[in-house]
């Protein structure tokens, strides 16, 4: 067993999160505490972008829109890759002087970057950060670029964490059938059915519909808790119409853009109003991930920022009638469970092993990925 250190700045853009793991590529070191709940993997961390430093970003994404080459960086890209490089090294310095760790102790770290232009149909995916240089100022081994591999092949390049969800899911003594969700900015869910056979796919959108138009509407990042939508009554014909999408009846292996959907839609609606249309939108949406599952979950885990959404997590019980749990809840983390796959990921990458499978990002063949990159 071997430390390893993951890094994950989601669509929501509100920070980096960094989380430690023990693995040997196969097994998590997870421990039972009872009752159907398992210990923390590992200790956690997090650096939170500043409002100029989100502003930034959320420039670089409308910036990104120009891309038809991977190396491309027009507009503030550079600037943003900068900034993404920076701000993670300084995550992970943080980190380990707060855990009294030493760089040498940490086999490898996962860099995810910052998604910044996801098109599989065109055979392109972009997350900036620069690999190179966070190996040599933090003087670890680097993975990243993790989906470009896929793509080239043909996959879809997401999601990548099913494989993580399956070794946490068998760590944890969890039976199937059983769904994991993970609700960032755009959501997705891994189906893991019998003798660990995986189906994973995005479901539609997550919180990033719901931020957008939080700050649009009242400057604040997000709908705390879900209140503004609890407020507010769903526009039936406008949930109808983004239901119809042809995304949700496509079958799986399947994978979103952020910018897919825009909040823009329920313009004419008051804030509470949107807030419940958009809201229900990802739990309806998400809802119809059971249409594509060969074995109907009994049991769904949610991750993500959204598992701290009241509302959203009651309308997916409502929609999906079966037990739902949040992450937290059973000795997870809902904040942190990605920046922990991205961990496992690099060491599985390490070992030459595959991150990737017919299954759930549609490529050919199970294979490997990423881009390793030592210090110096």
């Amino acid at each position: 067993m071997g430390l390893a250190i993951g890094l994950m700045s989601g669509t929501s853009m509100d920070g980096i999160d960094v989380a430690l793991i023990e693995t040997d590529g196969t097994s998590l070191r997870v421990r039972s505490g009872g009752n159907g709940h398992v210990e923390p993997l590992g200790p956690t961390g997090y650096r939170p972008y500043s409002e100029a430093e989100r502003a930034l970003l959320r420039q670089a994404l409308a910036d990104a829109e120009a891309i038809t080459e991977r190396a491309e960086r027009p507009g503030c890209l550079g600037e943003a890759e900068a900034l993404i490089t920076r701000a993670h090294a300084e995550a992970v310095e943080a980190f380990l002087a707060a855990e009294g760790l030493d760089a040498d102790a940490i086999e490898v770290v996962g860099f995810h970057g910052q998604t910044v232009l996801h098109r599989p149909a065109e055979g392109i995916t972009v997350q900036i950060g620069d690999g190179q240089a966070l190996a040599s100022r933090l003087g670890i081994p680097v993975v990243y670029d993790l989906r470009a591999a896929d793509v080239a092949a043909g996959g879809q390049g997401a999601p990548l964490v099913p494989v993580f969800h399956r070794a946490l899911a068998e760590a944890s003594g969890f039976e199937a059938p059983l769904a994991i969700l993970n609700i960032g900015g755009v959501a997705n869910v891994t189906l893991i059915g019998d003798e660990g056979r995986l189906l994973a796919f995005d479901t539609g959108p997550g919180n990033a519909l719901i931020d957008d138009w939080m700050r649009d509407r009242t400057g604040r990042a997000l709908d705390d808790g879900g209140r503004t939508a609890a407020r507010g009554r769903p526009d039936g014909a406008l949930l109808a119409w983004l239901l119809m999408h042809p995304f949700f009846v496509q079958k799986p292996p399947k994978s979103l853009d952020r910018n897919w959907f825009s909040h823009r839609l329920a313009g004419q609606l008051s804030t509470e109003d949107g807030a419940a249309t958009l809201t229900a939108f990802t739990a309806q949406a998400t809802a119809r991930a059971v249409d594509h599952a060969r074995e109907t979950p009994t049991r769904w885990i949610v991750a993500g920022g959204g598992a701290r959404n009241g509302e959203l997590m009651r309308l997916l019980k409502h929609h999906l009638r079966v037990e739902i749990a949040t992450a937290d809840a059973v000795g997870w983390s809902s904040a942190f469970l990605e920046a922990q796959a991205f961990a496992y990921l690099a060491v599985l990458a390490l070992a030459g092993e595959p991150i990737t499978f017919p299954t759930t990002t549609g490529v050919e063949r199970p294979m490997t990925g990423g881009v390793l990159a030592r210090p110096g």
